[in-house]
């Protein structure tokens, strides 16, 4: 995007948003791409950066670990890598073994699944591929630490076995001389020590010419000496000739290593600027959740449909300070390109035209913004900025001369894709001289089709305003009762500056308030004090407004409670139905079932029975339910006749009574809540609850 004047970023305070944002990087890559943040004019560049910004936002607040923790800079070391007949060290392998290790970990969390989820990341690794050799050429040389590895080849192998065996040697023979020279009472309190990468002993001076060796030195304090005995000489060459020949080995498995990985060096390059761009993502997705940033819809036209939106750093510093940010809601479309705001000083004209600004380079950008989702966003190729005073000392230009240079610009330069924000059009000239002014610049970026917000005190500038084409009013709302502005934009209405009442409202004379009216233009306080009463009127109708949508989601609240218990008690009427219906349906099993038993019964009689008649009277009696009441009374009487009635708990073996029918049958077994009870030669399971312990009456032929 092209930005008119050059300072139109710091203006808007884009330059503070990035600062924010580079604080939340770790690379230094990121913290480069951030400072130096690019605003793009490609929907489909606009929409990655976006996508990526809120994928990773969703990973940040759902808690999801993504393996992102790499935060090393090897820029030193992979240009180091890409130099023919360059050695890198044991430590920079180890960071590049990271670096390998961290792309291994981002390869395998985008599994199929996670790159259908998360697509605008995943087209992060799209171009690249990992690589397993870099780790294994590394392991195969370096230990964790970075030391290598005694196979690293079998001539490495050879000479720290020897410089192994040569130590022990050594020292078993340092021991002995200690040994000696202890008891003889020759050595300092320390003993021994290093000098010049060679081991010593720490002798009192006094005795250093009565031992054979090589004074490496003395303390500070000249009273211990420090001296190779002669016997451990020949064996510390030998030791130091291997350490040397030790590092050549080294060094040369480390050029060899550095060689090998070399063909890796663009990979590896990629790898870096891949961890940097997730770190650079991550920063987006951080700032983002810091001012409840919003991925909105991105349009490749010119056009913003703001809804409740925020000026970011604003949003920031009421947080800190605990006070509510009112948000601002504003369409600039084909109907109505530009917005006059009008209202009185300190009302919020010039906060909410740069949030407008800066919100449209933050997403074209890539950033959240913080406004409501359904909030829609142009691309504009260019941005043209006025505010405040730009007097130019140097080139000796007034206010006034400043301002029209600008405007020249903006007339000559403007399009259909341009985004212009002019705060106090016409300002510093001539009231009616510089508002005529104002009205043809206004006009003339109308005409060409540029989309813009300006801010002015001029009368004629709202009445313009409201007769032209594409150009509309606002207003910034004000409470005319306490003289305090509200920071609310009204779209539609022109507003008042509020002259007369602010001067009121700090106190000033009445008496020159009074005067200063009878030397205004009466028709022009007339329309200062309609637009003060218009707005006022806008105000209390949006208050009813507000309050009638509070009684009808009142009363669809209650509508809602109501159709619940009304669905409630149908339910529990089908409830109870179903009960009902249960209950019968069970009975008639139990009908049934008992029926079935009898009928079984009746066969059984009737193949016993040479009394058929007999049995055809039971079956009739049965079937058609004749004389049912007084066959049970009869029953009844017949079992009471000669059973008791003892109840208690029913056990295996007992006489038990069927409370529906009165016949008597033997408990065979116990099966929970139910019993197998034998009634004449057929078994059945019924309900202990249904059952009745009873034992059987002692006749008196018995008795006696």
């Amino acid at each position: 995007m092209k930005l008119f004047p050059e300072s139109a970023a710091v203006q808007l305070e884009f330059d503070k948003v990035k600062a924010l944002l580079t604080a939340h990087c770790q690379t230094e890559y990121a913290k480069n791409k951030a400072s130096q943040l690019r605003i793009h004019t490609r929907k489909e560049y606009i929409e990655t950066e976006l996508g990526q910004s809120h994928e990773y936002r969703q990973l940040l607040q759902n808690a999801i670990y993504f393996p992102n923790d790499y935060i090393l800079n090897l820029s030193k070391e992979l240009k180091l890598l890409s130099i023919p007949g360059a050695v890198l060290s044991g430590e920079q392998f180890i960071q590049i073994r990271k670096l390998a290790e961290s792309l291994e970990k981002i390869f395998r969390w985008f599994d199929s699944e996670r790159k259908a989820a998360y697509k605008s990341l995943a087209r992060i690794i799209a171009d690249t591929y990992y690589e397993k050799a870099i780790i294994e050429m590394i392991d195969d040389v370096l230990d964790d630490t970075g030391y290598v590895k005694d196979n690293a080849t079998p001539a490495l192998r050879d000479i720290r076995v020897s410089l192994y065996r040569k130590r022990n040697e050594l020292r078993r023979l340092f021991d002995k001389i200690i040994a000696k020279l202890n008891k003889q009472g020759y050595l300092a309190e320390i003993e021994e020590s290093f000098m010049s990468g060679r081991r010593v002993l720490a002798l009192f001076a006094e005795h250093k010419r009565t031992v054979k060796g090589i004074l490496h030195g003395e303390s500070d304090s000249r009273k211990t000496s420090f001296i190779e005995p002669e016997e451990t000489i020949g064996l510390n060459n030998e030791i130091f000739e291997l350490e040397n020949e030790e590092q050549k080995e080294v060094y040369r498995i480390l050029r060899d290593l550095t060689a090998k990985l070399s063909v890796y060096s663009s990979l590896l390059h990629t790898y870096h600027t891949i961890t940097g761009e997730f770190d650079f993502i991550y920063a987006k997705a951080k700032f983002g959740i810091d001012i409840k940033g919003e991925y909105p819809v991105v349009n490749d036209k010119s056009g913003v449909r703001l809804v409740e939106a925020v000026h970011p750093l604003l949003y920031l510093y009421n947080q800190r300070t605990k006070k509510p940010t009112i948000p601002v809601t504003v369409t600039l479309d084909d109907s109505s390109r530009i917005l006059v705001i009008s209202g009185p000083n300190a009302g919020g004209k010039t906060v909410t035209l740069k949030t407008v600004g800066l919100l449209q380079m933050m997403v074209q950008s890539g950033l959240l913004v913080p406004v409501h989702p359904s909030s829609e966003f142009g691309i504009f190729k260019q941005l043209m900025i006025h505010i405040g005073d730009t007097q130019n000392l140097e080139f000796e230009l007034s206010t006034y001369s400043s301002h029209l240079l600008h405007m020249k610009y903006f007339i000559e330069n403007a399009n259909g894709r341009t985004l212009f924000f002019i705060d106090e059009l016409g300002s510093g000239s001539d009231p009616n001289l510089g508002g005529a002014f104002a009205e043809v610049i206004l006009e003339e970026l109308s005409r060409k089709h540029a989309v813009g917000i300006v801010t002015t005190h001029y009368l004629n500038l709202k009445v313009m305003a409201n007769k032209t084409p594409g150009i509309i009013n606002g207003a910034m709302a004000f409470d005319e009762k306490s003289l305090l502005p509200l920071y609310k934009l009204m779209v539609g209405k022109p507003g008042s500056s509020y002259t007369f009442s602010i001067a009121e409202r700090i106190g000033l004379d009445k008496h020159l308030i009074k005067r200063a009216r009878n030397m205004v233009d009466e028709d022009h306080f007339r329309l200062d004090k309609l637009l003060n009463r218009a707005e006022q009127d806008l105000r209390n109708m949006e208050k009813k407004e507000k309050e009638l949508h509070h009684l009808v989601k009142e009363n669809e609240r209650l509508k809602k409670e109501m159709q619940l218990v009304i669905d409630r008690e149908k339910h529990q009427q089908q409830v109870e139905l179903l009960k009902h219906q249960n209950k019968i349906n069970e009975d008639r099993i139990n009908y049934l079932k008992d029926m079935e038993r009898k009928l079984k019964q009746v066969v059984i009689e009737w193949k016993k029975e040479d009394n058929k008649q007999k049995v055809i009277k039971q079956l009739e009696s049965l079937l058609f339910r004749k004389n049912e009441q007084k066959t049970v009374n009869k029953l009844q009487k017949k079992i009471e006749s000669k059973y008791n009635e003892v109840g208690g708990d029913i056990k295996e073996g007992d006489k038990v009574k069927m409370k529906r029918n009165h016949q008597v049958g033997e408990v065979l077994e116990l099966r929970g809540k139910r019993a197998v009870v034998k009634i004449g030669l057929l078994p059945m399971q019924v309900e202990i609850k249904d059952l009745v312990v009873v034992k059987e009456k002692i006749s008196d032929e018995k008795a006696g």
